[in-house]
């Protein structure tokens, strides 16, 4: 029998190397600042060759949710491609040292694991290259389906929508969570992402096939294509699926915190103080950690995001989106677990 997961996520298995740099450099490199652009291998060669000194580090916006969350003490699983090499095997130590479970076999021949040149200003934003590599390899045969049915919450990457036998997988684990009675999440990813697949993602949505949405503002604003973030807001919290349920809305604002959407309801959380803003790399992905670690603990949905809001604001404090402090010993401090 497979042992309970709290969260099982499917997501892009990517080393990332982070490195700061000014916006000249951006401008020279013609790259829009804040975004993230997909790029083919020697896209991926030149760019590390003009970059400064790097940081590497194994990432990836999924991976990253289900660390911070095993940090918190969640049972976590996760379920991404890498080629057996000497990154691929980087990334499965970091991913299995912090209790993530990760048993998909690495692809023996094709595409390199995958990287993120991650570019980080002195404002402390975060401007990504990605090369996906043996990322775009996954695919529904490197689903367990007892592991799937074992999550009490499945959490899908937005990103994983790029490539077909992910999304494939992505669907295929829709099915099997929901057969077994479990919750199903999504994470919008990126405006660019959100702005290729709007229709599929709001299908997901309508259909009744996401019970949970994460995004930032931008990203909502882009879902509904609207200038305005009240506007993105009201329309989530409008929205229904088939059956005429309301799903669970997470939508951080940055420095302004966080809004919980669900029942016709939107409320309010604070961001977490922070001393500096250093690298804002996996801000988001922190905040479903914690909101999914809580509610794991079964806290109320405005605690948990309290506790997302937390996991946030430790790790934009330093280099890297994995975090470096005691996630537990600072939630307790808080009084939130």
């Amino acid at each position: 029998m497979t042992a309970q997961l709290d969260l099982l996520v499917l997501g892009n298995a990517i080393v990332d190397v982070i490195a700061r740099t000014d916006e000249g450099f951006l401008a020279d490199q013609g790259v829009p600042k804040g975004a993230m652009a997909l790029i083919d291998e020697p896209r991926a060669e030149a760019l590390f060759s003009a970059m400064g000194p790097a940081t590497i580090v194994s990432g990836g916006s999924g991976a990253n949710t289900a660390v911070g969350a095993a940090l918190l003490g969640a049972k976590t699983g996760f379920v991404g491609k890498v080629r057996d090499d000497e990154l691929g095997r980087l990334f499965s130590h970091d991913l299995k040292a912090t209790g993530v479970a990760f048993g998909v076999p690495a692809a023996t021949d094709g595409p390199a694991t995958a990287r993120c040149f991650v570019l980080v200003t002195p404002d402390g934003e975060r401007t990504m290259n990605t090369y996906l590599g043996a990322c775009q390899g996954l695919s529904p045969a490197d689903l367990d389906e007892a592991v799937v049915e074992s999550a009490r919450v499945v959490y899908l990457e937005g990103y994983l929508w790029d490539p077909p036998a992910a999304k494939d997988a992505f669907r295929k684990a829709v099915s099997i969570a929901h057969g077994a009675g479990n919750a199903v999440a999504l994470t919008l990813s990126d405006a660019f992402c959100v702005g290729r697949y709007r229709d599929e993602f709001l299908g997901l949505i309508r259909d009744g096939s996401v019970d949970i949405l994460f995004a930032n503002i931008g990203e909502l604003q882009s879902l509904y294509q609207t200038d305005d973030p009240d506007a993105a807001l009201k329309a989530l919290r409008d929205e229904r699926d088939g059956r005429g349920k309301h799903l669970l809305g997470l939508v951080t604002r940055s420095s302004e915190g966080a809004m919980v959407v669900k029942g016709g309801e939107i409320r309010s959380v604070e961001a977490s103080p922070v001393r500096e803003v250093v690298d804002t790399t996996g801000a988001g992905d922190l905040f479903a950690a914690g909101f999914l670690a809580g509610h794991a603990r079964g806290l109320d949905y405005v605690t948990a995001a309290r506790l997302g809001a937390l996991a946030a604001a430790e790790v934009i404090q330093h280099i890297g989106a994995r975090p470096q402090g005691d996630l537990v010993a600072l939630a307790k401090a808080q009084g939130l677990i």
